[in-house]
């Protein structure tokens, strides 16, 4: 299968690159090289003899002339991270919706019928949870004073009892709480819409937390694992937010790349016309204190320090139910939390 994989050269990207190559496939590279993603990049790194376009998906004659003999395309290309303050937004929704839509434009134009799209469980907001009193609720977002005084748990919406988080399906209702989840959520509105018009099949993989190698440093649109660890390169503690009890589902970069394989493989057997969304988690919760303690003992560096701080937009619980992906799919998580982060804590990361 010849695949187009916008976004490439990145850090996702280019794992799924590697993947498609060892699975007999052939995948073309569509990336723009954004600054905010490689800062000091000045080509594609490590994509295995991979063919490479350097060109933007907001540019639509770039996007059509790489889309020619394609069978399937991989849209990975995009701005991530909740970014430094809400001056982001444009350039949030350029990325990810304008490009969105100027791809699946040319798609139409174009006769390619198959996307698989790096989806985002930022999507759903806060997690799942259940009250004693009320059974499964969804706590609205968390009150800026709540956070400063360091309350940071939701409670029920309807009683004011603690809750007890679990796992979020795919089924849950959508409730973005920033801009980037805001165009994370459009990008399958869209997807979904392009689906039904042109009798496309398309698949959202809704990823959870990835880590692994080639995670790019020092960058405020990088994830909290590349901050942990580019603060422990730096010989520096990572710096904990709230109090660091915040559940999240930490899944392996390979993993998600082989997600987007089997994905690929199987699209010919979703239903045509519509698009079908799959958690992709590791099925294995920690906290994000875990995470930082993990890295920190597998670096050999300084352990990490609790600050109490907050970012207004960000959740307190979010973890996946991967078994749709699993059942219709077949996919399996490899990857275990505490290989994964023993490889991270002492991997190479990208220049930024």
């Amino acid at each position: 299968m010849r695949v187009l994989v916008t976004g490439g050269a990145g850090f996702i990207g280019s794992h799924i690159v590697k993947t498609l190559i060892s699975r007999g496939h052939e995948p073309v590279v569509l990336d723009s090289l954004l600054p905010t993603a490689h800062r000091s990049v000045t080509g594609p790194p490590e994509l295995g003899g991979a063919a490479w376009v350097r060109g933007d998906v907001r540019d639509r004659d770039v996007v059509r002339q790489a889309l020619s003999g394609m069978d399937a395309v991989c849209h990975q290309a995009a701005m991530v991270g909740l970014g430094k303050d809400f001056a982001d937004a444009p350039d949030y929704v350029g990325c990810n919706d304008l490009g969105t839509a100027v791809l699946l434009a040319a798609m139409a134009e174009t006769g390619v019928e198959r996307l698989v799209l790096a989806g985002s469980m930022v999507v759903y907001g806060e997690g799942r949870y259940e009250c004693p009193s009320h059974g499964w609720v969804r706590p609205g977002p968390r009150a800026e004073q709540d956070l400063v005084s360091g309350r940071f748990e939701p409670l029920c919406p309807q009683c004011g009892a603690e809750l007890s988080p679990g796992l979020v399906g795919e089924d849950a209702p959508a409730d973005p709480r920033n801009v980037y989840a805001t165009t994370k959520l459009a990008q399958e509105h869209l997807a979904a819409a392009w689906a039904r018009t042109t009798g496309g099949r398309a698949v959202s993989l809704r990823y959870h937390n990835v880590y692994g190698p080639r995670m790019p440093r020092d960058t405020p649109y990088a994830g909290v694992a590349s901050l942990f660890r580019s603060a422990l390169a730096r010989g520096e503690a990572p710096r904990v937010f709230e109090d660091g009890g915040q559940r999240r589902d930490f899944v392996h970069v390979r993993d998600v790349a082989a997600a987007n394989a089997v994905a690929l493989e199987a699209i010919d057997v979703r239903v045509p016309g519509a698009l079908t969304s799959y958690n992709t988690g590791s099925g294995d919760p920690h906290t994000v204190g875990e995470m930082a303690a993990a890295l920190a003992a597998g670096h050999g560096g300084p352990s990490p320090v609790v600050t109490g701080e907050f970012r207004l937009g960000d959740v307190r619980h979010i973890t996946a139910d991967s078994s749709r992906l699993k059942s219709e799919l077949g996919w399996r998580p490899e990857v275990g939390f505490a290989e994964g982060m023993a490889e991270f804590a002492t991997s190479r990361l990208r220049g930024g």
